[in-house]
């Protein structure tokens, strides 16, 4: 008996998959972090290196952004910082700016691959070192990040396992240039393609920068105008959890607690969404943006000291749920 789903895939195989992929979630990238920069003798002393933020009004950012600048500091580096407030044509004169003081590393922190990719490639044939945050460049030594693969996966399997399997599912797909959000979308089609009663409502809702929230807020409160009856809509997931925030206030708001809502990030808002037992928020993906900053940081003292460095470290992440945000909650250091 598979519970009415095709493919032999029942309630109880979609829970056990739920359950291996929130165990596992932290422990396979946990092995690629690096260890301490004290455990190393890493030094940025004489050194400028170049921060370079595409915004700061988000969780993640500023905490990425704002250790990235105490890390440099720490080793004895003078950091170059500055943020281009979600505006790309400032960013772009911010990459051009940076380019030219010829720093001894560019950290680049998020970003459309094809607005800051040409400016990255600029930095690197200026013999500027680039390495990365979140953003998949060609022209980046090293990237810094999750594994959004494995968020990506483990968060559709735990939106599945929470619907049973079938079900109209609402996304927002606003930012699929921005490389962590393209993967991580990609894993929801992926997952949710082996599970055929489980349907993404079309056309996809396109989350925006700035008035993320209230933009989410009246997407979704229109969604549910047009879906008034109970059941007609099972979740909603977005990359990241501002989105979820606005979704999650619009379901309540509405009185349709019956549907969850999904995100990465961990934000603290939307952990303490989680964490209360009659919110719509079912799951968030959270990251250690504090930690992947410091991360990048001493993968740039690495460089320089003339270590090899792999394409990609990972920093784990921690899947928060309805049974277990208290303790991620503890774990990440959220008040």
């Amino acid at each position: 008996m598979n519970d009415g789903l095709e493919g032999g895939f029942g309630r109880r195989e979609i829970l056990k998959l739920a359950a291996v992929a929130g165990a596992t979630f932290a422990g396979a990238s946990m092995l690629t972090a690096p260890a301490r920069a004290e455990d190393e003798g890493l030094s940025l002393k004489g050194k400028r290196i170049a921060i370079s933020a595409t915004g700061t009004d988000h969780y993640f950012d500023l905490q990425v952004y704002n250790a990235q600048i105490e890390e440099v500091k720490r080793l004895g580096g003078e950091p170059i910082a500055v943020d281009a407030g979600r505006n790309d044509g400032k960013l772009i004169a911010q990459l051009q700016t940076l380019v030219a003081q010829k720093p001894d590393a560019l950290v680049q922190i998020l970003g459309t691959l094809s607005v800051i990719d040409p400016w990255l490639k600029k930095a690197r044939d200026a013999g500027i070192p680039v390495l990365t945050v979140d953003v998949g460049s060609t022209n980046s030594i090293n990237n810094t990040t999750s594994d959004n693969w494995g968020i990506g996966k483990d968060l559709a399997l735990q939106l599945v396992s929470d619907i049973g399997g079938e079900g109209n599912i609402v996304v927002f797909n606003g930012f699929y240039g921005v490389t962590p959000c393209a993967i991580r979308y990609d894993q929801l089609v992926n997952v949710v393609k082996y599970f055929p009663k489980v349907k993404i409502i079309q056309p996809e809702l396109r989350d925006v920068i700035p008035n993320t929230v209230q933009d989410a807020f009246t997407q979704i409160t229109a969604i549910l105008n047009k879906y008034p009856d109970k059941g007609s809509i099972k979740a909603v997931w977005s990359a990241w959890d501002i989105p979820q925030l606005g979704a999650t206030q619009a379901i309540a708001a509405a009185g349709r607690n019956e549907i969850r809502t999904y995100g990465v990030d961990g934000s603290p808002e939307v952990l303490q969404l989680v964490a209360d037992k009659n919110s719509p928020a079912g799951a968030d993906a959270a990251q250690q943006p504090a930690e992947i900053g410091r991360v990048a940081v001493r993968n740039v003292a690495r460089l320089l000291a003339g270590q090899t460095l792999p394409r990609e470290t990972y920093v784990p992440a921690l899947l928060a749920n309805k049974e277990n945000v208290s303790e991620i909650i503890k774990k990440l250091g959220i008040g």
